[in-house]
């Protein structure tokens, strides 16, 4: 499936693979990649895909976890948080991603909490790109 009409489209070119570069199109985006020393990278200044990966999606939640609070009546504080945790490891062919978002969320109940991860779970497009085909968990800490 995709959407109907698309709002945003960017371009990020990867060269040299885990240890090379990858730039965006208009230059906002321009890292160093290096591959981590458990995978037996050189663990070097360079980010890596993973990292990344955690990034968007963290931020990309968190939007929709305000989207989210907004229709439902909540205030989300401004310390309002989500820590993405990506893990990646070998499974029958190739290699495959775990998702853990953590949502720190000062002074909202549980219970409403919950609700607003799981309505962001539904909406999000990382959740959507990933479902069926991650593993991904959610939880307040």
């Amino acid at each position: 499936m995709t959407p109907e009409k698309i709002i945003y489209e960017t371009r990020v070119t990867a060269s040299g693979g885990r240890e090379g570069t990858a730039k965006s199109e208009d230059g906002k985006l321009d890292v160093r990649l290096t591959v981590p020393e458990a995978m037996g990278g050189s663990g070097g200044e360079g980010t890596n895909p993973e990292q990344l990966f955690a990034a968007g999606y963290a931020a990309c939640f968190l939007g929709a976890c305000k989207l989210v609070a907004r229709q439902r009546k909540t205030s989300l504080p401004d310390e309002t948080a989500i820590s993405a945790k990506v893990g990646i490891g070998p499974v029958e062919v190739g290699y495959a991603l775990t998702v853990e978002l953590v949502a720190t969320m000062p002074g909202v109940a549980a219970e409403e909490a919950k609700a607003i991860l799981e309505g962001a779970h539904e909406r999000c497009p990382y959740s959507n790109a990933t479902r069926g085909n991650v593993e991904v968990t959610l939880s307040v800490g």
